[in-house]
């Protein structure tokens, strides 16, 4: 029987200006059962735009989402664009991960989280008036903390920051809007989540 997965997240777990087969998690499902796994169609909580305490507020009033055997989350790019605090997003980010780890039943082994990606090095962000360096210094401090956060309560952290800056330049990594990653885009942060998900579902 496939397993059951909760994808939690803004933008880039919606993937925003991609195809739906071009979103991270659906590509993970597609790279899951080329490994053997069976992993159902993910059922995606996200919209574009949302921070942490939107998130939450749409897990308020969704209908009850039960449990599940795989939840992943990556949220705060949102915070970090409107301007809030690295320690507000500390408080907004625990409470979503203790949810996350309430709807896979318990446990931490079955959560993944993903790092936000560097928009500052799109070249949607080398226009904004903050600055590509200052953008991704305060993005390193978001995912600094989450990932912080994550080892405290055993989830495992996937660090896609560098490959996000690092293919940021190449318009075939982004979507036509110059800041979405493209489906190629989304297929880099696969490969580096698929292992520590087949390792995470693997286990009893």
């Amino acid at each position: 029987m496939a397993r059951s997965y909760l994808a939690l997240g803004d933008s880039y777990t919606i993937g925003e200006a991609v195809p739906e087969a071009g979103r991270w998690p659906v590509q993970l499902v597609a790279g899951l059962a080329a490994r053997g796994i069976a992993v159902a169609p993910p059922r995606i909580v996200a919209t574009t735009g949302w921070t942490t305490d939107e998130l939450a507020l749409a897990l308020d009033l969704a209908e009850p989402l039960g449990e599940w055997d795989f939840v992943s989350l990556l949220i705060g790019v949102n915070n970090q664009y409107r301007g809030r605090s690295a320690a507000q997003y500390a408080g907004e980010y625990r409470e979503l991960l203790e949810r996350a780890i309430g709807y896979a039943r318990g446990r931490p082994d079955r959560v993944l989280a993903l790092a936000i990606p560097d928009w500052g090095a799109t070249p949607f962000g080398a226009q904004d008036k903050r600055g590509a360096a200052a953008i991704g210094a305060e993005l390193d401090v978001f995912n600094i903390t989450a990932g912080e956060i994550c080892a405290r309560y055993g989830v495992a952290f996937v660090d896609i920051g560098p490959v996000s800056r690092e293919l940021a330049a190449d318009p075939a990594m982004l979507a036509e809007d110059a800041l979405h990653p493209s489906a190629r885009m989304y297929a880099r942060w696969t490969e580096l989540a698929l292992p520590v998900a087949e390792r995470l579902l693997g286990r009893d």
